[in-house]
């Protein structure tokens, strides 16, 4: 049986680890408000680039695929793949990462992707993957937000020419989608070959393009793609945030809880303690 001064030792060491948690909840709490602001400024751009592009593919609906624009909506049927998988840095976010890389690895053993190629954003997808048959080729950890933009368009950049060249056959998108702060989806869609906008309606206006339409439309499915990616980031970042404030939260009601029955048991321990000290005194004093 535990003595008082360990179940006290017990108590304090409890409360010290209530008081961290509580403060990385309120840490995650502000950091998600401004991530939720970067998501809400991201969002017009990718809405309008989506309509544009949506827009504008309805014209080339009989493309070559040989040319610019066909290589990147031509479907090979081959299974050599790459994935640009988007996790977090750190953990104490329950199984916010363990969820999506396990989703993922499920995904591609169903397709028979034996061997996929990826580049990770993020450390804790590369602590899963690092013990699968899948090649990591670049793990990016701790990237500033300012740099976050420019080694998007590097990734996609270096997975576009790949795929263009025939190297690749697709390239998977994974992240968690943020939803709410109870609620983060993992999201697992193929980034190429691009699959064609929701089809919006035609525009039957005569519009004169400069340059030509197949050069904007070239340019712009590049920057489509690389859009979805940098949004899925900030997504996946919002979302971090929110399942630590979650977790965090929790665990602080459960250090709580903890703590208040330590706290009976060290009152009744010592109530014992002190009813058997009293017990012996009486005793002894009854026997002279």
């Amino acid at each position: 049986m535990a003595s008082l001064k360990d179940i006290r030792k017990r108590i304090d060491s409890v409360k010290r680890t209530q008081k961290t948690t509580s403060a990385m909840k309120m840490v995650s709490a502000a950091k998600l408000r401004r991530s939720e602001d970067n998501i809400r400024e991201a969002t017009p751009y990718a809405v309008k680039l989506k309509s544009v592009v949506s827009s504008l593919s309805t014209r080339f609906d009989g493309v070559e695929e040989d040319t610019g624009i066909g290589r990147l909506f031509h479907n090979s049927g081959g299974k050599r793949t790459g994935v640009i998988l988007v996790t977090s840095d750190r953990g104490l976010c329950g199984g916010f990462n363990a969820n999506l890389s396990k989703a993922l690895a499920s995904q591609l053993a169903e397709e028979g992707v034996d061997c996929a190629e990826f580049v990770i954003l993020g450390r804790k997808g590369n602590e899963f993957f690092k013990r699968t048959n899948h090649s990591i080729i670049d793990n990016h950890t701790g990237t500033a937000p300012d740099e976050q933009l420019g080694l998007v368009r590097d990734i996609v950049s270096e997975f576009t020419q790949r795929f263009e060249s025939g190297e690749l056959d697709q390239v998977i998108l994974a992240y968690n989608h943020f939803i709410s702060v109870i609620s983060q989806e993992p999201v697992i869609e193929q980034l190429l070959p691009i699959k064609p906008p929701e089809a919006a309606s035609a525009d039957e206006r005569e519009v004169l393009f400069e340059p030509s339409p197949e050069e904007i439309l070239e340019t712009l499915l590049k920057k489509y793609v690389q859009n979805q990616v940098y949004v899925s980031w900030l997504d996946t970042i919002a979302g971090e945030h929110a399942a630590r404030m979650t977790s965090m939260d929790a665990a602080t009601k459960n250090a709580g809880e903890m703590i208040e029955k330590l706290q009976l048991h060290y009152n009744r321990s010592r109530q014992a303690a002190i009813t058997s000290e009293l017990i012996e005194i009486i005793s002894g004093a009854e026997s002279l």
